[in-house]
């Protein structure tokens, strides 16, 4: 078989991942604190045969580190934050870290996020609110008071550079642990607001078409190795 036709197959393959990809981001273009994905395409290089042929690799996922815009919700529970610090939210399998800084006090008084799960402080232990204590405030290093008392701190966390991210409910995990942030000039949480999602739906459309395109193309040299290879079979044949 005709190595244009492998070739074709690899590509085809590949457009469908950062078809979903798009997809995916197309549809969390407004989901509060959401970082998008992008996938990375490396060639992988075949020696076999006289000549060699790059064909493309299936792509790996990569989640975009850029921060979102801020909106003012006015509610107390709500933080955005700021730089590259991350929520710490508990899970079964290990501590999920979010920019999904919408939050609310169960009847106990634990600070949970949407999902339910515990918010975790710098400690990783979950942040217990007083039920009757009234609305709190939470200042930039995520120190969090009632009436005036400290009562708990969120856990505001750093991911190094060479962790591998991937998607879980709520938020991403780490391959790496993270570090409690301490350098609060550049990093924090802003009470009342909520990070946006860092989608720029324009330019996911943008990708979408192009996608679309670029699928058709492929598509058409599938279709011209196929109708190559059978004019080949008939030659060949009449010939014998």
């Amino acid at each position: 078989m005709q190595s244009s036709l492998y070739v074709a197959l690899s590509a085809q393959v590949a457009l469908q991942e950062r078809l979903e990809t798009v997809a995916q981001n197309v549809a969390n273009g407004n989901t509060a604190g959401y970082r998008g994905t992008e996938v990375k395409f490396d060639s992988v290089l075949s020696n076999l045969g006289a000549d060699p042929v790059a064909f493309v690799s299936p792509g790996s996922q990569v989640i975009k580190q850029q921060s979102g815009g801020l909106s003012k919700t006015g509610n107390p529970l709500d933080v955005a934050v700021k730089g590259n610090g991350w929520l710490s939210v508990a899970s079964a399998q290990g501590p999920i870290y979010t920019r999904d800084g919408r939050m609310h006090m169960n009847a106990a008084g634990g600070l949970v996020a949407l999902s339910g799960a515990p918010i975790l402080d710098s400690g990783g232990t979950p942040v217990q609110l007083d039920p009757g204590g009234g609305l709190p405030q939470i200042d930039l290093d995520g120190t969090i008071s009632q009436r005036g008392k400290r009562i708990g701190t969120l856990g505001l966390v750093t991911l190094p550079d060479n962790a591998k991210l991937s998607r879980a409910e709520g938020g991403v995990t780490s391959s790496v642990g993270g570090a409690a942030v301490s350098d609060f000039s550049a990093n924090g949480v802003v009470q009342g607001f909520v990070e946006d999602s860092n989608v720029n739906p324009i330019t996911e459309i943008t990708r979408l078409v192009y996608v679309q395109r670029s699928f058709e193309g492929v598509t058409a040299v599938v279709q011209s190795a196929e109708t190559s290879f059978k004019n080949a079979i008939q030659t060949l044949g009449s010939s014998a």
